[in-house]
């Protein structure tokens, strides 16, 4: 049977701690990770936030925090496959590749293309003031040395079909020999949640790449998640992406979200990976799951 890797988004970059149950802590997000690792996800892709009191929803590039945050959920979850953000507004990246240098996480996701990230609300407002989220080659560049300089396997995040053809231009040039690619789907002024979109992507992507979808939404990125399944590529959700099950209620926490993600899998007569089994599908360095605590 063909198997299927799981990854779990564990809180996202601004996600409110006060409002929504996202984990900010080292012991929150073991925790967490722990329910997400139980219903079968293998790889964890982890945002590091503020630890200050009432700070919890600011990201945070501190090289300690990110360490004591990696090894907690190492501790908790043997063999766990870590994928860490890296997105930032501007050209300095110091503070994402101290982060990879310290923690060394197995994935790393490279923000592919540059975006305008809006969202209105229902009354014409801005939900915030339109901002550029830009990732010019030249910045790519220095996360893909990072990467390579750390053996970390990249992962491409896509927000649009310039942005997937982008990926292919970038092996070309010499700037990368392997990645995943990561296709975003549910940002307002990105690619919407769309089959048909995600179909389309598909025939600008190398045909044996490894390839997965993060769709952002409420209910209806469910029948989306199932048509990634069916389609062959990897599954995605969790916190960062979505609060909503496929019937429309609320997430309890990332197991929940993680339990529905995994019946996709099954309904599309597809096995859940293990640790072990992705690193293997992925190229990864297998490690002893009975020591492994970062």
């Amino acid at each position: 049977m063909d198997k299927i890797i799981l990854t779990c988004a564990l809180n996202g970059v601004l996600t409110d701690p006060r409002i929504h149950p996202v984990p900010v802590t080292p012991e929150e997000m073991a925790n967490s990770a722990r329910e997400a690792f139980e219903q079968g996800a293998a790889i964890m892709h982890i945002h590091f936030r503020d630890q200050r009191p009432n700070y919890g929803h600011l990201p945070s590039w501190d090289s300690d925090n990110a360490a004591a945050i990696t090894a907690a959920i190492r501790a908790a979850c043997p063999g766990v496959i870590i994928n860490q953000t890296t997105g930032v507004i501007g050209s300095d990246v110091s503070g994402p590749t101290a982060c990879m240098a310290r923690i060394r996480p197995e994935i790393a996701a490279c923000n592919a293309g540059s975006l305008n990230y809006l969202k209105l609300r229902d009354d014409g407002q801005w939900a915030w003031p339109p901002m550029l989220f830009d990732n010019p080659v030249a910045k790519i560049a220095k996360m893909l040395e990072s990467s390579a300089k750390f053996g970390i396997l990249p992962e491409f995040e896509c927000f649009d079909l310039g942005i997937v053809r982008s990926v292919e231009l970038y092996r070309r040039a010499g700037m990368m020999r392997a990645g995943l690619y990561n296709l975003v789907m549910g940002v307002a002024s990105g690619m919407p949640v769309d089959p048909d979109v995600l179909d389309l992507c598909r025939r600008f992507m190398p045909a044996a790449c490894h390839w997965q979808a993060t769709l952002i939404g409420r209910a209806e990125i469910w029948p989306v998640h199932q048509h990634v399944a069916e389609q062959g590529g990897m599954l995605r959700t969790g916190l960062e992406d979505s609060f909503f099950l496929p019937d429309g209620s609320r997430a309890r926490g990332n197991g929940d979200l993680i339990a529905a993600l995994a019946r996709c899998a099954q309904r599309a007569g597809r096995a859940i990976a293990s640790p072990r089994e992705a690193r293997a599908l992925l190229g990864l360095a297998i490690v002893d799951e009975a020591v492994h605590h970062g």
